[in-house]
């Protein structure tokens, strides 16, 4: 462990505990590390950087809450894997070894303290200090989308106007749609009807270069009639049908038209026909009148 100095201490204990953690651990000179993937040098750094803050607060010198540090640190590995009654022992043994280091009062508030955090605690140190774990980490990059820039507030509608705007559009839509179909369906039949009225007069037996017989062609006639006949109920039938979508959806935006909500804020000018506020009456003002008479 590199020797800590009176002033290294101090200024690892005028910073703040993130900034005095990082100070004092280039002042130990120990190599940077990832605080998650190795917790154990992790707590370690907590340990001795908590001596330094007991020790202050003590009131001991500067100069012996370097020693402290290096107490807590020899005291650490010195007594790795060793039972609760030898580090009991490796403890009294220290403190005579550093009483030197220290006035009686301040070895006895050092031997309260390791006493109170180190010995109390000494099985739940020896399993975290003392023995090596297998970590499983997992390291999870995500992406944080920001959120869109808000439109100015001045565009903004109430709720219930946002959403009778949308209903009364997805009507709208509906009934584009209807007519869309409307226009495919009418293309979609007349190209039936040509194709079934090609296929009728391929059908027809006839001698090549030659006239039709007044049967077949009546026959002919009568199948390009029922073909056109057909496709026109059918078309007629579809037209219908879609025609009274569309009144219905037609009937539906009138309704929701009738039943739109208020804006929000109120219009300053109020709803119309509302009559004028009424004027005060003033008496003396007939009064005036025959005055000037």
């Amino acid at each position: 462990m590199a020797l800590l100095t009176p002033q290294g201490v101090k200024e690892v204990f005028q910073c703040q505990k993130p900034q005095g953690r990082e100070h004092l651990r280039r002042l130990l000179k120990w190599e940077e590390f990832d605080e998650l993937r190795d917790p154990r040098r992790s707590i370690l750094l907590d340990v001795l950087y908590d001596s330094v803050v007991f020790a202050v607060g003590k009131g001991f010198p500067w100069a012996e809450v370097a020693q402290v540090v290096k107490f807590t640190e020899e005291l650490l590995r010195e007594t790795k894997g060793c039972s609760i009654t030898e580090a009991v022992t490796i403890l009294g043994n220290k403190l005579g070894d550093y009483q030197r280091q220290f006035n009686a009062t301040h070895l006895l508030a050092l031997c309260d303290y390791c006493h109170n955090t180190f010995i109390r605690h000494y099985k739940l140190y020896q399993y975290v200090l003392g023995q090596d774990r297998d970590v499983d980490l997992t390291v999870t990059h995500l992406e944080v989308c920001a959120p869109p820039q808000p439109l100015p507030l001045a565009e903004g509608v109430d709720r219930d106007v946002w959403r009778h705007e949308q209903q009364v559009a997805a009507l709208g839509r509906a009934e584009e749609q209807k007519r869309t179909d409307r226009l495919v369906l009418q293309e979609t039949l007349r190209l039936e009807q040509e194709h079934l009225l090609q296929k009728a007069f391929q059908d027809t037996p006839a001698p090549p270069r030659q006239a039709l017989g007044r049967q077949d062609l009546e026959h002919v006639i009568r199948e390009a009639i029922r073909i056109q006949i057909d496709c026109l109920k059918e078309l007629l039938h579809q037209e219908i049908q879609t025609t009274f979508d569309i009144l219905d959806l037609k009937l539906q935006r009138k309704t929701l038209h009738l039943s739109a909500p208020s804006p929000f804020p109120p219009s300053p000018a109020g709803p119309p026909g509302q009559d004028e506020p009424l004027k005060p009456h003033n008496p003396n003002k007939g009064k005036k009148v025959k005055a000037k008479k």
